[in-house]
This record gives structure tokens, C-alpha cells and sequence, in this order.
């Protein structure tokens, strides 16, 4: 039985593999860009605010489709699971179950549980996916 543990963030994802007490860790990164607005502190002519302008809608579209590419490679990666748990500290977990769902549904139905579980070391991380799968060492 090929149990998988991920723990995911939007940076990057721990893919730890339980198989016949074996564990192997893969790490796969998400190549998002992280957007910070940057003002022109252009003059304050007209309106007396500053001359910034925001394309808002083309940041979220880009960190959309490259949200979407970084689901398709975790998914290619954990086809071969017999089982799934998603830890991570934010949404992104949640957000890939729900990717999983819509376009993923034979590994949408093997995910067990999505946990919010903190920022970790590998070994940490090695060590929750073992003991949610009732594994030793």
C-alpha cells in the first residue's frame, strides 16, 4: 500500500511516500511569483494622490494559472497513491483538494485528510505523515 503524505505551501511541497516501510521525500516548487505593488510615486497633480496604477486582475489571472500548473504537477506526481493526507499551513491544501475534485476525482477520493499543520523541518514533516499513517520507523 502506497500511502502519501504532502505538505504543501504555495512555495513548495513535501511529497513523503510510505511503501513497504520505506519513506522517500520529493520536493516539488511551484515557480509562483510573488507580486509586490510598486508604486511610481508619480506627482500628486490633479488628484493629490499619488500615480499608481494597479492591474490587479492581470496578477491574480497570472498566480491563478500558475496555481493551476503547480496542482497539475503535484497531481502527476501522487497518481500511484493508495492513500493521501495534505498538510500545510495556509489554504493551499485546501485549495488542491478542491483542484483534485474538479479535475482529479479518482485521487480526490483517496485524500483521508486535509490538516493545517505549521511551517517544518523535512524530519518533521517526515514524522507527522508517519504517525498519521500509524507507521513506525
Amino acid at each position: 500500500m502506497k500511502n502519501i503524505g504532502i505538505w504543501m505551501d504555495r512555495e513548495k511541497a513535501h511529497i513523503i511516500r510510505l511503501e513497504n516501510k520505506e519513506e522517500k521525500l520529493e520536493t516539488i516548487f511551484s515557480e509562483m511569483e510573488f507580486f509586490n505593488r510598486k508604486g511610481t510615486s508619480g506627482p500628486r497633480v490633479k488628484s493629490g494622490a499619488t500615480q499608481d496604477v494597479t492591474h490587479e486582475r492581470t496578477y491574480l489571472e497570472r498566480e491563478k494559472a500558475q496555481l493551476k500548473s503547480y496542482f497539475k504537477k503535484l497531481a502527476d506526481a501522487i497518481g500511484d497513491a493508495d492513500s493521501i493526507a495534505l498538510f500545510g499551513p495556509a489554504d493551499t491544501n485546501e485549495k488542491f483538494k478542491k483542484e483534485l475534485l474538479e479535475h482529479h476525482k479518482g485521487l480526490a477520493e483517496k485524500v483521508k485528510a486535509v490538516t493545517k499543520a505549521d511551517s517544518m523541518t523535512e524530519n518533521q514533516t517526515k514524522a507527522l505523515v508517519r504517525d498519521f499513517f500509524g507507521q513506525k520507523k
